[in-house]
């Protein structure tokens, strides 16, 4: 039987491997997905300069109204279109996505989708 630790670090190994390869840029920054038992958060970040150029989440207040729980694939769903908003409204048009080690799967693809439908190239 798997155990918890065994399976956080499964996904920390993931997500080290996923985060050699994936790097942001201001041109086109990094979608990082943060997603936990209660929550799900987005980022987009420059890895060159190390700076967050926008952000949404589960517990933002705008949100909360319109959310029942964070932990459901509907909440994924307007927190990734509420990071593509305020990423358009930055100006930025294409991402680079990093699934933080989870699985393509559930909320972190719910995110993801839902960014491409408001208009976020991967």
């Amino acid at each position: 039987m798997i155990n918890k630790n065994d399976r956080r670090e499964v996904r920390l190994k993931r997500r080290t491997r996923i985060r050699g390869k994936v790097s942001g840029t201001a041109e086109r920054p990094r979608l990082a997905v943060f997603r936990s038992s209660k929550h799900i958060y987005a980022q987009l970040i420059d890895d060159v300069a190390g700076i967050t150029l926008a952000s949404a989440g589960s517990t933002d207040p705008d949100l909360r109204g319109q959310l029942q729980s964070g932990a459901t694939v509907a909440a994924a769903t307007i927190v990734g279109a509420s990071v593509a908003e305020k990423a358009k409204a930055k100006g930025i048009e294409a991402v680079v996505y990093d699934r933080g080690g989870n699985l393509y799967h559930g909320r972190v693809k719910a995110l993801a989708d839902a960014a491409r439908g408001a208009g976020l190239l991967f």
